[in-house]
This record gives C-alpha cells, structure tokens and sequence, in this order.
C-alpha cells in the first residue's frame, strides 16, 4: 500500500494533501543533502547488505571521516561494529564552501535555544541558528534518513538491528520530502530482538525474549510544538537513564556540539523501549514501555502527530507558546482516549496567552491543572525527571492502551502511510511462509514426517561412513568388512531415494527458486521468524546468562552439557535437501542410478544464491557429528563455476565452547549472520562468504574470505576420552585443517578445550597450522588490550591434568602440558588478545562498551594483516579447498 501524502493537515484527510502543499525548494533539499554524502547513485540502485558489507581497504583503517562522503561508510563501519560513536559526525578537515547543503531557514529547533529574556518573542526566532561554517558536520539524523533512504530493504533491517544493539533509537516513521512519503519502516523493525525481566526477579519463567514488533507494551510520545526552550531529546535520555548513567539513546546537539540543523530529517519519529531487569533496585519502570519522539514542530507535520494520538497511552508535549492555530489543532483531538500533558516555559513565552488557550483546552483534552508542568532554568532537573517518571507510572497503573509496533503499523496505513512490508514481493514470500508455518502442531511430528530424511536412517548413514573412513586409513583394511560396509551404505541410501520431498519441504524449495532476488530474500527471512514462533519453549539459562540483546554477547556459562533442545530452522530445510542430493549422488556413484534420471542436481545451485547473499550454510551437522561431503563439495563446485575468476579463497574460522562469544565475535568483526547465544540455534558449524572488493582484493591476496562458525561441536572441558570426545577432535581438527587463520575463543584462561588442543596437535604432526589467534573474552582481571608478551606467556604456561591428558591420548609423552610446549608456539607473536566486555551496567539496559568495539577492530586488522602479509597458510583457490576437504 502506498501514500500519496507527506503531511496532514487539519480539516483534510490523509488523501487530499495536496504537492502544492510543498515548497519547491524542499524538494531540492534530499538531493542536496544525497549529493552531499556522495548518495546519489543509490537512488535508482539501491545500496544492499552485501555492499556494505565487504572487505575493502577501508577495513583495516581506523581513521576519522575526511569529507561528508566518508560519513555514510563510516556509519557503518562503526555500527557494524557496535561502536558508541557511530552517529559522531565530525570530520577532520574542512569541507569545500560549495558542498555545504543549503541552510534551511525555516528550522525549528527542539533543543535548547539561548537568547535574552524577553516576554515577547519575535517571528526572527524562526530562523535563529548562527551561520554554518565550513567545517561544521552533517546532522546525524539527516545522515541516518538519506543512508535509509539510499538502501534497500534488508540493508534497512541491519542498520536497525544494529542500532538497537547499539541502545540507539531507532527510526520508525522515515520521512521522504524528495517524493513526498514518509515510510513506517515495519519491516526494519522486524529483526529486533530484545529480551528483558520482570518482577519479582529469578523466578521460572520471568524472563522473556521476543521481538520488539509483536511485543506489546504502553507509548508514551514527546513532541514539540512550535519552539521549546526545553530539549525534548534531552528529556527522553534522563527519564530513561538510570542515576548513576546517562543513556544517550535520543541523539541530541550537545552529543555532537556544532553540528547544522536538520536538513531532511524533520518529520522522523524515533523509537526506542525501557525494558526491566527485574531487579527494583535498577528498574525504572516495572514493566516494559514504548518511547517516541517526533522529530520537528505538530503544525508541519500533523500526520505523524495524528498517528501518536492514536497509539500512545499519553503524550508529552513541550512549548513555550501557544498559539491560536496550535489550539484549533489541538482541539479537533476532542475524544481521543490518550492523555495529554504540557511542558512550558512560561518565562519564555506569552504567559497570559498560554494561560488563556490551556484553561480553554483542559475540558476538550480531559485533563487538570497537574496535566501542566513548568520547567525553566531554575527547576531542579533530578525532581524535574522524577516528576515524569512518576506521570507515566501512574497512567500504566491506570487502564490504558497497550500497543505493538504492528499494532502502530496498522494505525499508520489508516492514516495513509506508506508501511514498508506492504509490497508484492514481500506479502508473497510472507504468505507462502505462513502456509508452510500453519502445518507445524508438534516439532517431533513435524520433523519425523516431514524431515524425514533426516532421522535413524541419517544417523545410520553416518556411522557407517565413518567407519569406512577409519577403515580407509587402517594399514591392512579388511576387505569383506569394506564391502559389507558400501552394500549397507547403498541399502541405507537407496531407502532416502525411495522418498520424495515432502509438502513443506516442496513450498521450501519453490520460495528459494523464486526468478525475483527480493522475494527470495523475503522468504528466507520470513521463514526464520515464523519458525522461531512455532517453536517449543526450550529451557532458558541462568539469570545470569539470560539478559542479553541478540545477538548475545561473551560470558562463561557451565559447559557440562553436551547437547540442547535445538529448535526449528531454515537450516533443517536445508539438510534435508542436503541429504535428497546425499542419497541421490552416491547412488549415481555406485551405478545403481543413471545420472539423466537425477531430480536433486540443481539443490546445490539453489543453496549457492543463498550463501552468496549472506545466509550461512551448514558445513558439519550437529546432530550426527559429521559433514554431508557431496553436498558440501557440490555447493563448492558451484561456487566455483559462478566465481570464475574470481576463486581465491582465505578461510577463516572460529573454535570454542558455546557461550564464549565466538559467533558475536565474527558477527562484530564482518557483520555475519551466525547464530548467537547458547541454546538458541543448530549446533552444527556454518559457513559464509564475505567478498573481497576487487580494488583491494591484489593487495589481500584474495577475492572471498570464507568464514566458518564452529557453533555447538566443542563441548565444554571433560578429562576422560571417549567417542563423543574423539568426533569433536576430529572435527576440529577438520575446520582448523580447512582454515588459513584460526581464532579459538576461550572464557577462562586455564580453560581450553581439550578437543581444540587435540587438533593442534594433530596438525603439529602434519605440519598444515594455520594462523591462531586465542581470544579471551569479558576477563575481569585483565583491562589491557595489549598485555606483554611475558604475561601473555604465563597464561598459557599453567599446566593442568585437561592438556595432559589430551597429550598422552595423543601419546606425545609427558613433556607437552601446554601449548606453550609446542614447536610451533611463539611467545613474541601476538597470538592472545583480551576483549573486555561489550556492557557498560546490567543489560537489557546498559550502554555498550566502547572499549569493546576497539579491541574487536584491533583483532580484525590483526587478521588481515596477517592474510596480506603470508603470515596464513597458503591461500587456495576454490578447487584447492574441495580437494582438501576430501582429503581432511
């Protein structure tokens, strides 16, 4: 559905806005502002993830933004990395007088505006800012709404996403005065994700995560009508910040000192939560809560203001004046059931007028003199915030509406907004998830009759080629035994062959091999979350483990566990077509199937246009212990006939026990999509592909960085050896042997799993070791990201009876206790890095760390200097990898 309007205004409706309505000179405005940031070229082609995304030699740079055209990359760069500073647009030189976007004279300003005392305000405030000079930065909402309106759908949702991991607000009505809609970005929204408290604390239950759009919750909206001395923006941040901290998630002037006024973005509405930690002591607020913010003055943008009245429970609005045309507005809100209140600063304005027009307004908008505060510069701030705090306390308490940002979605399309989730391509994609999602009663019946092939007889399959493979390295291997071992292989195969893919399986596969890119990509994304809502309830974690925004970040948890109720996923689908093409394939190997009668032949080509668009996909099944070979070396071959030229591989990847962080880690460092937080996802090892700008792709000494997440195959520190001990090793030793650089990330230092350890020292023998970084992460008794090289020393020197009895399984003797044992350990190297913790308090509200962000860019350059300078082993190309793969 779209909108043909981009205001509204009283006494018409959402339709009869007319383009004469606008100025001619804010039409120009946008592409200034485009042209500015170096943006234009993305109007017609819009930006998308994978642009964003690769690896350039802007990677390993941690400079400041030179000229406004540095300032969109570097928001992402900044963002993609969880950086704190990410909206800081300051540049380091000055900018060319004939860049500069025109100033707008109209600009309202929200934030606190000095000048002299005056009981009489004239119409020059209207225009008051001090003239730009040169240098002066780009505001960053204006920044925010062109990169916005520059990309494309799922670029959209990262930024959002990544925002919300940020505490920033985040945009939620877009405005567009270039084509003259505003957007309510519904499908941006969709990816946030948010798990919160609830009181009384640590009992069952009392934590839960959900996301943000279906999740229901009071709003509260602040706007700003005509001026206010009073900074709205600056209000938010206190009422949401605790005392000890101020939470800047409402960006605000005096987070950015100098910086233009707004050039394009008035008419945003920002959104952001307080969400409880269910602890009393911390807490502001009992329960969860919705906090907007209209960006400009109610009279120019009555639309926007229009929607709030219809979904906040109250709104909050801030002047210093009155005028007759603000009353006639406010008065046609006449029966609305939200509750309104003023902010004045009478000392500032006309107070008899205001008087005069509130006492007119307090019977058409129900309230009362308490309806009214006063703040001017003498009001002592702390009882200030506390007063507002208490406002909206008292209107929870108190019947009021409870809305969802769908719920918001919805009122907005009434109104005649456009609403970003309304086009054909993603209602199709939406519609086909839906009927695959309705069929899903019971995760074991759905897996056991539409999964079919991915029960007993798949576990049977892989012990059997696992013993062939034993056997095939045996030095006198019996060959009877082999036989019996293919004649039961080919009977287990022919038994897969036999089915055909089910219903759900089927839709599956007609959504990935849709002939439109966008829908395809829709449906994926569809599939993920409503398949995440018809999963069962699984155990939560500790209340220690659970406070965490996704995706989760570091922390030592019990690794005792071997295995975790593992929920429904798009990668389930996947592995069935996986082993269609298993069974298929060895039966055409071994003659029983001629190969012009092949059905599944194109499943890997379908599987490729995912992992090319930022899917990973599965390397190593978590359930079984083992890698599907043929699938996983037909999705190379095809890789490699689609990358033609293109073909130079690094691989890089990441080993340790669920709960270290790793996956966050590679999502922080290139902006993955690894599944976070134990408990949460497939414990198998996942595999995507980051491409390499061909302008730097020379200098790196590759065009693709393939990046593989050990996921949940390493379980936690066990002395005894035994089956599940040997597979894990084995599988390790299999990622860390396909690997040109290796991070093992680790939770405590003395800690390192023995299967990790049992893989280097396999690859010791073979002499194939790959680059190593160990990553420890949140460590409390280490602060410096650098430490010397002799304290990093020691603390891999602590013997400890895991590493010896990991050495005499391998039966290297009692000599080697530790890595630092080992030939290939040199102590000089910068092999140990320390990542101190992403949070700043207790989340779900704590700010992020901003020591954090650095330290992960620190071990991201690390890594590819270390590819760009050989210090990896040999880079492959794609048929060098197959080939390893086969052989490993």
């Amino acid at each position: 559905m779209e909108g043909d309007d981009c205001e509204f205004h009283y006494g018409e409706g959402p339709n009869e806005a007319q383009d004469n309505d606008f100025p001619i000179e804010e039409r120009s405005r946008l592409q200034e502002m485009l042209f500015l940031l170096g943006l234009e070229t993305y109007q017609t082609q819009k930006l998308s993830l994978q642009d964003a995304l690769q690896i350039s030699s802007d990677s390993m740079k941690n400079w400041a933004p030179q000229t406004p055209k540095d300032l969109p990359w570097n928001f992402l760069r900044k963002l993609q990395a969880l950086n704190a500073e990410a909206r800081n647009t300051i540049m380091v030189l000055d900018l060319p007088l004939d860049t500069r976007p025109v100033e707008k004279e109209s600009q309202m300003e929200e934030e606190i505006i000095y000048w002299d005392t005056a009981e009489d305000i004239s119409a020059d405030i209207y225009s008051f800012s001090e003239l730009p000079t040169p240098d002066t930065p780009v505001n960053p909402l204006d920044l925010l709404c062109a990169l916005l309106l520059s990309s494309d759908s799922f670029l959209q949702q990262e930024i959002v996403s990544k925002m919300s991991l940020c505490q920033f607000a985040l945009p939620l009505i877009l405005p567009d005065p270039e084509n003259h809609y505003h957007t309510f970005l519904l499908w941006a929204m969709r990816g946030t994700v948010r798990t919160w408290g609830s009181q009384p604390p640590r009992v069952m239950g009392s934590f839960r995560e959900d996301s943000m759009v279906l999740s229901r919750a009071p709003a509260f909206a602040f706007v700003r009508m005509e001026v206010s001395s009073n900074s709205k923006s600056q209000l938010l941040n206190d009422v949401l910040s605790p005392g000890h901290r101020q939470q800047d998630c409402f960006w605000h002037r005096d987070l950015n000192l100098g910086t233009n006024p707004r050039e394009i973005a008035d008419g945003l509405v920002e959104i952001s939560w307080f969400l409880p930690s269910g602890r009393e002591d911390l807490d502001i607020f009992p329960e969860p809560m919705a906090f907007l913010n209209l960006r400009g003055d109610i009279g120019s943008h009555w639309l926007q203001f229009k929607l709030l009245t219809e979904i906040s429970s109250a709104i909050f609005i801030l002047t210093d004046n009155i005028s007759k045309k603000e009353y006639k507005l406010l008065s046609s809100m006449k029966g609305s059931a939200t509750k309104y209140y003023f902010i004045l600063s009478p000392y500032r304005g006309k107070r008899n007028t205001n008087l005069r027009f509130l006492n007119r307004l307090i019977p058409v908008l129900k309230m009362d003199h308490s309806h009214v505060l006063v703040k001017v510069s003498s009001t002592d701030s702390v009882g200030f915030v506390r007063r507002v705090r208490a406002i909206i306390t008292h209107v929870t308490r108190s019947p009021c509406r409870r809305v969802s940002v769908e719920d918001m979605a919805n009122a907005a399309r009434k109104l005649g907004l456009k609403v970003d989730e309304d086009c054909e391509e993603c209602q199709r994609a939406k519609d086909r998830m839906e009927q695959i999602t309705r069929k899903i009663k019971d995760l074991d019946a759905y897996r056991r009759d539409e999964l079919r092939l991915q029960g007993e007889t798949w576990r049977k399959v892989a012990q059997v080629e696992k013993e062939l493979c034993q056997i095939q390295w045996a030095s006198d291997p019996p060959e009877k035994y082999r036989a019996e071992l293919r004649h039961r292989l080919l009977e287990l195969r022919m038994q897969q062959n036999d089915h055909d893919p089910s219903w759900g399986v089927q839709e599956f596969i007609s959504g990935i091999s849709s002939p439109s890119l966008g829908e395809k990509q829709y449906f994926l994304k569809w599939m993920e979350w409503g398949l995440a809502r018809v999963a069962q309830p699984r155990p939560r974690p500790s209340p220690e483990m659970i406070f965490t925004l996704r995706p989760k970040h570091c922390g030592a948890v019990d690794f005792s566990e071997p295995f975790w109720p593992e929920p429904l996923g798009v990668e389930h689908f996947l592995r069935e077509m996986g082993q269609f093409y298993e069974a298929e394939s060895c039966l055409v190997e071994a003659g029983k199937l001629p190969a012009g009668q092949r059905r599944f032949a194109h499943f890997p080509g379908l599987a490729l246009e995912l992992l090319l668009k930022g899917l990973p996909l599965e390397l190593i099944d978590g359930n079984t212990l083992s890698p599907a070979l043929r699938w996983v070396t037909g999705l190379l071959k095809e890789l490699h006939v689609r990358l033609e030229r293109r073909s130079r591989l690094v691989v890089l990847s990441a080993l340790g026990v669920p709960g270290t962080g790793k996956s966050t880690l590679l999502n922080t460092m290139f902006g993955l999509r690894f599944v976070t937080g134990r408990g949460r996802g497939p414990r198998g090892a996942f595999m995507q592909l980051i491409k390499v700008a061909e302008s730097f792709s020379q200098d790196l000494g590759c065009d693709h960085i393939l990046v593989i997440d050990s996921g949940g195959l390493i379980a936690g520190v066990r002395t005894e050896a035994g089956e599940r001990f040997e597979r894990e090793a084995s599988l390790a030793t299999l990622i860390m042997g396909l690997s040109n650089v290796t991070v093992v990330s680790l939770a405590e230092t003395r800690n390192i799993p023995p299967a990790i350890l049992h893989a280097f020292l396999r690859l010791e023998k073979t002499g194939h070791m790959p680059n190593y970084q160990f990553v420890y992460q949140n460590l409390h008794d280490v602060s410096a990201l650098g430490s010397k090289p002799r304290d990093r020393r020691q603390l891999l020197d602590q013997p400890s009876d895991v590493g010896r009895a990991t050495v005499q399984m391998e039966k290297q003797g009692d000599g080697i206790q530790t890595l630092a044992d080992l030939a290939f350990w040199d102590p000089e190297k910068q092999h140990i890095w320390h990542i101190p913790g992403l949070w700043h308090g207790v989340p779900p509200m704590a700010a992020v760390n901003l020591a954090y962000s650095e330290a992960i860019f620190e071990l991201k350059r690390c890594l590819l200097e270390n590819i760009r300078n050989g210090l990896s082993n040999q880079n492959k190309n794609i048929q060098q990898l197959i080939e390893l793969v086969r052989r490993l």
